[in-house]
């Protein structure tokens, strides 16, 4: 089992990174080397969450071997059983030889590192560039980032300065590596303890809040209200894009040196818009002929990058919109069930996407009644305890972890129970979960924050590439200080517990922090309890407050602006809900009818060409003319008469436009208001 869980888990947490990217990024569309890079960033992320428990586990391993190497001892088996105390001293499952997790963590620290500070913002603006070619991309993002790399460099040359100018200050190579960890650290704690702080709070009040089905309805109204105007006005901002693509197409003509740029940015804009701007095109007139003022490259390329944004924009929206439509249904359907005396789980809408057979076989309308309207409240209810008890442990760990004459961290206090019986798999089990719901806390607040429209993780593949570059540099910043702080509240950390004792082997590649005593002894021990007052301003929403004193609409209960999205917004589900009725309505109807009446089809019109053929025949030997008159006049009447039967269609009255008939563009006679285009065209006077 010599490190078969640490394969494991790297293989584990590789697919669970593909996973959530799939969920957020757009495997078709998005460059490949965005997709590479931001699942390269993540998957460490995740690597160093979930490998180093099993660091934490073979250091007390090794620590015992210590121990029992500098006492009397003799060895037993598997295990070394001390002399004076007989202590078994058991080789825990997931052990990782030596040698083995030093290198692990050196070469995942760096890459982390340098994809967070030196690649990933590279790639941001490479992927934001409107540039036409590879070489104007690279050239644009090293101008934009020449700024931010030259202050970084500026600030360390400053301090080598200093350093070598100090003669009290003798530092050598290692040191100012640690000197770097330590200062990439600092940041990344800073950013730490505000999104934790949030994390800790919002997390159990949103499983708590979504027992309650009154309030996600009415968050759902008023997300409505705020993605409609949203909505709204990305329309509008790509129909102002699109008409400045247009005039830039009539002007620059197809033999221009620029038309190759003009054709790029058309292949970005939408299918319609390129249908419509190619029946506009005449591709015969010379752009030498008439003296127009032609736009530069650099506004094309402008124009390039406003394109992809607004497009981008344009369609996040429009699918955002269709699943809030679908979660507010729901929500009212569970409104609606919950006094259903047949317990059984009626849905106004049939879904549109394809369920699996097995779930549907298990997730009965019975089994979805008592699990939406009984069981799940309780539920979130219970997890919404749990989550809230862990919080309070870590929130109280966070301000007495540097305690170690009493132990008063619990975390502290929970490992060092279990290292005293040498149980592997409970002290694995205990770090997993402190370090999982760390990350929790601070992961999901990450994928939560929205930075106006310059960053925002949406679901269903509606994330852009800067925006998922963003997010890798954002992982990648906070794990290396979210492990370290897990270690100082475990007191694993030698910095911390103040012990002569082997660190285990994430802290060994850290450095001694002792190079920087101001930095180990102060900001690592007393931010943290930051955290305290973060918490305190969540709970009361101080920052939600805020936001909606600055004109950005926040849901808030006690709020008269909310009340009013919350009105607007029901209005447009409601109008939403009839117009899809009508749809289905109008759906259902045409079916009925084509059941009824299509099977007949065939067999009435082989009956008329059966009954003329018939009647030409008798027609031809019988010698009484008008009576042959009359009955070729009598079938002809009963023949246009079936197919005029044949050919009516039921009338949509509802209709709210000729799109709406997917028989329209077949017969051409259907005209919304119930009127009919000539009746039948090419059947009635075929004969005349």
């Amino acid at each position: 089992m010599s490190g078969a869980a640490l394969g494991l888990e790297i293989v584990f947490v590789f697919f669970l990174a593909l996973f959530l990217l799939h969920r957020y990024g757009d495997f078709k569309k998005q460059h490949r080397l965005v997709i590479v890079a931001t699942l390269l960033a993540w998957y460490l992320c995740f690597l160093i969450v979930f490998i180093l428990p099993l660091d934490v586990s073979t250091t007390i391993y090794n620590r015992c071997k210590l121990a029992v190497n500098s006492s009397p001892s003799e060895s037993n088996g598997s295990y070394v059983t001390l002399a004076p105390s007989k202590q078994k001293c058991f080789k825990p499952w997931s052990y990782i030889p030596n040698g083995i997790m030093p290198i692990f963590w050196r070469v995942v620290y760096w890459t982390s590192q340098f994809l967070t500070w030196i690649l990933l913002p590279f790639m941001q603006s490479y992927a934001r560039s409107g540039g036409f070619s590879i070489t104007g991309k690279i050239k644009t993002a090293l101008i934009e980032n020449a700024i931010y790399y030259g202050t970084y460099l500026l600030i360390f040359g400053a301090f080598l300065i200093y350093v070598a100018v100090n003669p009290n200050f003798n530092l050598q190579w290692n040191q100012l590596q640690t000197i770097g960890i330590a200062a990439a650290n600092t940041w990344g704690l800073f950013l730490l303890v505000l999104l934790l702080g949030y994390g800790l709070v919002e997390i159990p009040r949103s499983h708590w809040n979504g027992a309650k089905r009154g309030y996600l309805l009415m968050k759902t109204y008023f997300k409505a209200a705020k993605l409609m105007t949203e909505k709204a006005d990305a329309e509008e901002n790509l129909e102002d894009i699109m008409e400045e693509v247009r005039k830039v197409n009539e002007s620059i003509k197809y033999n221009h040196p620029l038309r190759k740029c003009v054709d790029t940015i058309l292949k970005k804009c939408p299918t319609e818009y390129q249908e419509r701007m190619g029946r506009n095109m005449d591709d015969y007139e010379d752009f030498d002929e008439r003296q127009n003022s032609y736009p530069s490259e650099k506004s094309l390329v402008k124009l390039h990058k406003q394109v992809i944004y607004s497009v981008q924009r344009h369609r996040r929206t429009q699918v955002q919109w269709q699943i809030l439509l679908e979660q507010a249904f729901y929500l009212e359907d569970v409104a609606k069930n919950e006094t259903s005396a047949s317990h059984q789980f009626v849905h106004t809408f049939q879904s549109q996407e394809s369920e699996n057979k097995i779930f549907q076989y298990f997730y009965t309308p019975t089994v979805e009644w008592y699990w939406e309207c009984l069981l799940r409240p309780w539920f979130y209810r219970a997890l919404a305890i749990v989550l809230a008890t862990f919080s309070v442990i870590v929130v109280w760990s966070e301000c007495t972890f540097f305690s170690t004459k009493p132990v008063l961290s619990l975390f502290a206090v929970f490992i060092q129970l279990a290292e005293k019986t040498y149980n592997y798999i409970y002290i694995e089990m205990a770090c997993f979960l402190t370090i999982f719901f760390l990350s929790i806390c601070v992961y999901s607040t990450v994928f939560r924050i929205r930075v106006f429209n310059y960053y925002y993780l949406a679901s269903h593949h509606q994330t852009d590439a800067y925006s998922l570059l963003f997010s890798g540099m954002l992982f990648c910043r906070l794990t290396p200080p979210l492990c370290l702080n897990f270690l100082g509240l475990t007191h694993m950390d030698a910095t911390i517990s103040h012990k002569n004792t082997q660190p285990t082997a994430y802290t060994s590649i850290m450095g001694s922090m002792r190079v920087l005593s101001f930095i180990a002894d102060g900001f690592y021990i007393y931010y943290p309890m930051l955290v305290v007052i973060l918490c305190i301003a969540t709970y009361f929403s101080l920052g939600t407050r805020c936001l909606n004193l600055l004109g950005f609409q926040q849901f808030m209960g006690d709020s008269e602006m909310t009340s009013d999205l919350i009105d607007e917004g029901k209005e447009l589900i409601r109008r939403e809900k009839r117009k899809r009725q009508r749809q289905e309505e109008g759906e259902n109807r045409r079916r009925e009818w084509k059941e009824r009446y299509g099977n007949r089809e065939d067999s009435t019109r082989s009956r008329a060409v059966h009954t003329d053929q018939k009647e030409s025949s008798f027609s031809d030997t019988n010698t009484n003319r008008p009576l042959s008159k009359y009955t070729r006049s009598n079938g002809r009447t009963e023949r246009d008469r079936i197919e005029l039967l044949q050919d009516a269609e039921p009338l949509d009255f509802n209709a709210d436009s000729i799109n709406d008939d997917p028989l329209e563009s077949e017969s051409g006679r259907y005209q919304p208001g119930g009127r009919y285009l000539s009746m039948s065209r090419s059947r009635i006077f075929d004969d005349v």
